[in-house]
């Protein structure tokens, strides 16, 4: 069965836009208050046996909290991945216009990785290129490509997340590329869920080929806990879980799927979320697929709070 992996998207930053999420941080969202709730939510997820961790450069200060506690706890079975690509941009005001900006460019891997380099050092195991799409320039950028073979070199692992409608394109692209004879990325980190599944049969080509397969935005950005559709209110009654552990469960049911990722906003999302591993799914059984395109626009209207 797949790991799960608690992703700090919702906890390094006073603003995001999973719904669910409003009433599950301090009311008071500074620093000190953020910094607090994510190490909670980090002690909870160690106690319950979670040891993958996801962070990303633009996820404001997560790869600080996650470095602090790390020194903090002493702990040495954690496995890291963050990634690189956007920048935090909002300045910790959570009514920004814009919280981040994506830019695949060998100036901005350069700089970012010594930031996590910094922050993260040998806990780190894995790095990703945030959200790459098919039509990223990093694909005919040479200098980033060759920056990014002597990291692995080194002996750091490689991924990349997808986003978008066309995600099952981008997959295929990034792992098709080699430098020195060898595979570039080694592991993907795309969303899936039973709203949107459309890149299910590429990711497992993805997994068949020896890719680790992520599983992101498993509850739809919280959709799938908020409002969800009357099948999955149903299995959650039959199950005595919540909705959020059924989205869940329907990850984790992938035979393709390697790391499931948690965006838990508190220790009780959490709790909540590793319920699914009480219930048994199979592959198929929540249709639920809403058209690509239309998913993808009504994410992209969520808004950040």
């Amino acid at each position: 069965m797949p790991d799960f992996a608690l992703g700090l998207a919702a906890l390094g930053r006073p603003a995001y836009i999973n719904l669910g999420r409003e009433h599950a941080l301090p009311a008071n969202r500074d620093v000190d208050a953020m910094r607090a709730a994510c190490h909670a939510v980090l002690d909870a997820a160690y106690a319950a046996g979670v040891r993958r961790v996801d962070a990303a450069r633009s996820y404001g200060r997560a790869e600080e909290f996650l470095a602090q506690w790390l020194a903090g706890r002493g702990h040495r079975d954690v496995r890291v991945s963050s990634k690189w690509g956007y920048e935090y941009v909002a300045d910790w005001q959570p009514a920004a216009r814009t919280h981040e900006v994506k830019e695949h460019s060998h100036a901005r891997f350069t700089r970012q990785w010594a930031e996590t380099e910094a922050l993260l050092g040998n806990h780190l195991e894995l790095y990703k290129v945030h959200s790459l799409t098919d039509d990223s320039p990093l694909f005919g950028d040479l200098e980033l490509l060759a920056a990014l073979g002597k990291l692995r070199d080194s002996g750091v692992r490689l991924g990349f997340s997808t986003s978008g409608p066309r995600q099952a394109d981008t997959v295929r692209r990034a792992l098709d590329l080699e430098m020195e004879g060898r595979r570039l990325f080694e592991a993907v980190q795309s969303t899936w869920n039973v709203l949107e599944p459309s890149v299910g049969p590429t990711l497992a080509w993805a997994h068949e080929s020896g890719a680790e397969v992520f599983v992101k935005e498993g509850m739809a950005n919280g959709r799938l806990a908020v409002d969800p559709p009357a099948l999955v209110r149903e299995l959650a009654a039959k199950h005595d879980v919540g909705p959020d552990a059924i989205a869940l469960a329907a990850v984790r049911a992938q035979p393709w799927a390697d790391v499931v990722l948690s965006g838990a906003a508190s220790v009780d999302q959490l709790h909540a979320n590793l319920r699914a591993h009480e219930v048994d799914l199979a592959p198929d059984e929540l249709d639920l697929a809403e058209d690509p395109w239309e998913y993808w626009a009504t994410r992209a209207a969520l808004p950040w709070g």
